[in-house]
C-alpha cells in the first residue's frame, strides 16, 4: 500500500540531488535495458535510475487506443522482472515500485516529520504521526495533475524468486522532463535485481527531447558543408597547379566536416526510428569530428605560424606541434565517446566533467600559442613591409579575435545555463549549446577559405620576399579572389626566378 501524505515545507537540496544521481542500468537510446541492475542505497530507500528524458504532448488524439500510432508519445513497460535469491525467498516482502513522475512533480515523492530531512521512504517519526506505514513510499498526487506520478508496485510472495509488473503504456499528454525511478525500502531486498526494458517515444520518433531538434539542424550543417565544399573544390580544381600544402590542409578539414554532418545526420535519423543509438555510426561520427576539430585547430596554429605563407616549413616546431595535435585528438575523442556512445537519458552523466577539463587545458594552450604565433607573424610581416600578406593576417586575426571573445561569452553563458537548470527543466533549449559549437567552428572555418581560396597567383605570393607596394597593386597578388590580370610577357621560369632573386637582395642591401 502506497501512504499519500502533504508536502513538508523542509524540502533540502540533497533530497532533489537524490533524484538526479547517475544511471546506473546499461541502456541503449529511447529502448532502456535493465540487465541484472542491482538497487542502489540512497537515503533511506533502495533505487534504481530506469531513465529521464524530455517528452513533448502527443499530437494525435490522446483517446487513441493505439499508442504505438504515429503522433503518439508514451512510456512503456516490457517484462519488467526483479529477481532475487532462494536465501531470502521463504517469506513474503514488501512492494517494490516503479515510480514515474513529471520533474516539476518532484516535491509529491518523499516527505519529512517536524522540519526534519526529508525522505522517500516512510520512517519511524512519520509513522508515529499516523500519516504513513513504516516502510512505505511515500507520495501524494500532483496539484496540476492528480493522476500523477504514476506508481505501480509488485510483491515478491512466498517461495517466490521472481516479481514482475505487468506490461503497460503511460501516454504523455503534457510536454516536460519525465523521470522513472525502481524504488523499494525493505533492506532484506537490497540484492534484488532489475530485468526487462522501457520504451520512451516522443510523437515524432524515439529521439529524447533534448536531442530532437539535434536531427534537423545536421541536416542543415550538411548542407551548409556541400555549399562551402562546392566552391571551395571549384577553386580548387580550377587552380590545383597552384595549391599550397595549407590549402591541402583546409580541403581535408571541408572533407572531414562533410561527413561528420552527414554521420550525425544518419546516427540521428536511425536512432529515431528505432529508438536504438546506432553504435558505429556514432563512434564513425565522433571520430570524424574529433579528427576534424585537431586538423582545424593545426591549421590555425600553422597559420598563425605563418607556414604556407611567409615560411615554408614549421622547422623545429613541427613536433612539438604535432604533440599537441595528438594529445589533444586523444583527449576530444575519450570525451565525445563517454557522452555520446550509449547515452540514452537527457541528463549528462557526472563522469563527463572529469573528460572536459582536459580538453579545455589543451584548448586553452592552443589559444595562447597562436595568439603568441600570430605577434610574432605580424611583427615579421611589418617589418618586411609585406603589405598584402600583412593585411590578410590582420583580418585573420580580428576573426579569430572575435571567435576567442564570442567563444569565452558562451562559455559563461552555458556554465550560467547548466547551474541555474539543476533539474533539466529547460531541455527544450538544450540542444542550442552544442550547435553554438558547430555553428561558430563553420563560421571560422568559411573566413579562413575567403582568405586563403587558391588562385592563380598562390604559390607565387605565398613565398615572395618583395616589398614594393606597385608589386601588391599591380600584378594584384591576394589570396581572396583570383587574379584577372593577364600575363604582360613570356619570361621563361628562370627569369622570373632572376628577377624575384634580384628583389631580395636589394631588400637585404637596405
Amino acid at each position: 500500500m502506497l501512504i499519500q501524505m502533504h508536502p513538508s515545507n523542509s524540502t533540502p537540496f540533497s533530497f532533489y540531488a537524490l533524484l538526479l544521481f547517475l544511471i546506473f542500468s546499461i541502456v541503449k537510446a529511447s529502448v532502456h535495458d535493465y540487465n541484472g541492475v542491482k538497487f542502489i542505497p540512497k537515503g533511506n530507500a533502495y533505487m534504481v535510475h530506469g531513465g529521464s528524458e524530455g517528452i513533448y504532448s502527443s499530437f494525435a488524439n490522446t483517446n487513441s487506443s493505439s499508442l504505438a500510432s504515429n503522433g503518439d508519445s508514451f512510456i512503456r513497460f516490457e517484462k519488467i522482472i526483479f529477481r532475487r535469491s532462494n536465501e531470502i525467498s521463504n517469506t513474503s516482502s514488501t512492494p517494490i515500485h516503479a515510480v514515474v513522475f513529471e520533474v516539476e512533480d518532484r516535491e509529491t515523492i518523499g516527505g519529512s516529520a517536524y522540519g526534519g530531512q526529508r525522505a522517500v521512504c516512510c520512517s519511524a517519526d512519520l509513522a508515529k504521526l499516523g500519516v504513513c506505514k513504516q516502510g512505505e513510499i511515500i507520495h501524494r498526487p500532483s496539484t496540476n495533475r492528480p493522476s500523477w506520478p504514476r506508481v505501480y508496485g509488485v510483491s515478491f510472495g512466498v517461495d517466490e524468486v521472481e516479481a514482475a509488473l505487468p506490461p503497460r503504456s503511460i501516454q504523455i499528454t503534457s510536454t516536460g522532463m519525465y523521470n522513472l525511478y525502481f524504488i523499494h525500502c525493505d533492506p532484506e531486498l537490497k540484492e534484488v535485481v532489475v530485468e526487462g526494458k522501457t520504451i520512451w517515444k516522443n510523437p515524432t520518433g524515439y529521439l529524447p527531447g533534448r536531442m530532437a531538434p539535434l536531427m534537423m539542424f545536421y541536416g542543415f550543417m550538411s548542407l551548409a558543408f556541400v555549399m562551402l565544399g562546392l566552391y571551395w573544390f571549384s577553386q580548387y580544381a580550377r587552380y590545383w597547379r597552384e595549391v599550397l600544402q595549407l590549402q591541402n590542409f583546409i580541403t581535408l578539414v571541408i572533407t572531414l566536416g562533410m561527413f561528420e554532418m552527414a554521420l550525425w545526420y544518419f546516427d540521428y535519423t536511425e536512432f529515431n526510428e528505432t529508438g536504438v543509438r546506432p553504435t558505429a555510426i556514432t563512434v564513425w561520427a565522433v571520430t570524424f569530428g574529433s579528427v576534424k576539430r585537431t586538423v582545424s585547430r593545426l591549421i590555425l596554429l600553422m597559420v598563425s605560424m605563418g607556414y604556407g605563407v611567409v615560411r615554408p616549413t614549421l622547422g623545429g616546431l613541427t613536433s612539438k606541434v604535432m604533440l599537441l595535435g595528438g594529445t589533444f585528438f586523444l583527449a576530444s575523442e575519450v570525451l565525445e565517446l563517454v557522452e555520446n556512445v550509449g547515452a540514452t537519458s537527457d541528463l549528462s552523466g557526472k563522469a563527463r566533467l572529469f573528460f572536459v577539463l582536459p580538453v579545455a587545458i589543451l584548448d586553452a594552450f592552443f589559444v595562447l600559442w597562436i595568439f603568441k604565433s600570430l605577434s610574432a607573424t605580424l611583427s615579421k610581416l611589418q617589418a618586411r613591409r609585406m603589405m598584402a600578406k600583412l593585411d590578410i593576417y590582420r583580418k585573420f586575426t580580428n576573426a579569430l579575435a572575435v571567435a576567442v571573445i564570442v567563444s569565452v561569452g558562451w562559455i559563461c553563458y552555458e556554465l550560467y545555463f547548466k547551474s541555474n537548470d539543476l533539474y533539466n527543466e529547460r531541455w527544450q533549449n538544450a540542444w542550442i549549446i552544442p550547435a553554438f559549437w558547430q555553428v561558430l567552428s563553420f563560421s571560422l572555418l568559411c573566413i579562413i577559405c575567403a582568405l586563403w581560396a587558391p588562385s592563380q597567383t598562390s604559390m607565387r605570393y605565398a613565398y615572395s620576399d618583395d616589398t614594393s607596394e606597385e608589386f601588391d597593386k599591380d600584378v594584384t597578388l591576394t589570396l581572396i579572389k583570383p587574379s584577372t590580370v593577364p600575363k604582360v610577357d613570356d619570361r621563361s621560369n628562370s627569369e622570373v626566378r632572376s628577377v624575384e632573386s634580384g628583389n631580395d637582395f636589394e631588400e637585404k642591401t637596405e
